[in-house]
């Protein structure tokens, strides 16, 4: 497992949930859309206090975290989070990477 979070990615986060510094953004799948790597499931956000955080990444004030029952969304993958500044919204890339290591 492993996420990448740009510097504008961040910035993008904070304008749309319109908080400041310290803030906790949740990573989570959520059943809709067509899902790029889960098929019927979508990478949601939202800015909640942490339950039970099974992986935490900090950037710029941020803790970006996926809850312990969520982690199966993001096993065996890098997900990568960038802003498009083309559309001016997030951007979500997967690799698959080996289970074994």
């Amino acid at each position: 497992m492993f996420i990448s979070i740009d510097e504008k990615a961040a910035l993008w986060f904070m304008r749309e949930f319109e908080m400041k510094k310290p803030i906790n953004i949740r990573l989570f799948p959520q059943y809709a859309g067509f899902g790029e790597k889960n098929k019927g499931f979508s990478l949601a956000f939202s800015a909640e206090q942490p339950e039970n955080v099974g992986y935490t990444q900090e950037m710029n004030g941020i803790t970006f975290y996926v809850e312990g029952n969520d982690i199966w969304f993001f096993e065996d993958t890098e997900t990568y989070l960038s802003f498009n500044e083309v559309i001016e919204e997030i951007q979500i890339n997967y690799k698959e990477t080996s289970a074994i290591q």
